[in-house]
């Protein structure tokens, strides 16, 4: 299995401040690091932006073969001209304290309105590790869709989320089409792709938790 080259005792961290505190937060780092060819590379100077880790979730009835997924607006799809309403999994970000099993029960009710009997965990990912510390957990859940869609989220924190019903059949053809534009929301429906016999063959055979 291939191992990194260096560890954390190979960056020497020259100078460090919070340039911007908003919504988000910025970081300015100027460090150095070890090179391949030997010795140092650096100093460089780069930007961070620090927005917490998060966890996320792919709400799934296997009764139905259906999924349960958010639509919401997204400021850096509106900026990067892409849609700015987002087909997404339930997520949010990890407060203090919590585990990000926690998160994902607490957010599918927040943004969905539905209660997870299961949890598989998918993968741990760095969400673009350029130029951010951000860390997604992301997660295949079990819910009930028999509640049907509706309209969630938290209003005072700026949330305005509709829900959707999707079939397999129909996720299926936007991951084959290459029309899932967020990460997350990627990663999940390819692994939910690779895996869909397993976790029917275990999901049919079991009642939910």
């Amino acid at each position: 299995m291939l191992q990194p080259s260096f560890n954390r005792e190979d960056v020497e961290i020259i100078e460090k401040s919070r340039d911007f505190q908003g919504y988000f937060g910025i970081d300015r780092y100027v460090i150095r690091h070890r090179a391949f060819e030997g010795g140092w590379f650096g100093p460089i100077k780069r930007e961070v932006f620090e927005r917490g880790h998060a966890a996320a979730m792919l709400p799934y009835d296997p009764q139905t073969r259906e999924f349960v997924m958010c639509e919401q607006f997204r400021i850096g799809a509106y900026a990067a001209n892409w849609p700015a309403w987002q087909l997404e999994l339930v997520a949010g970000i990890i407060e203090t304290g919590e585990t990000a099993e926690d998160v994902i029960r607490r957010e599918s009710i927040e943004e969905c309105g539905r209660a997870v009997s299961d949890l598989i965990p998918i993968q741990s990912y760095l969400v673009s590790p350029g130029g951010t510390s951000e860390s997604i957990d992301l997660f295949f859940g079990r819910v009930s869709v028999e509640s049907g869609q509706g309209i969630f989220g938290v209003p005072e924190e700026g949330e305005n989320i509709r829900t959707l019903i999707v079939p397999e059949t129909a996720l299926l053809e936007l991951l084959k089409d290459g029309k899932l534009s967020n990460a997350a929301t990627l990663i999940a429906a390819q692994w939910f792709a690779l895996n869909r016999s397993r976790i029917l063959e275990k999901w049919e055979t079991a009642k939910p938790l």
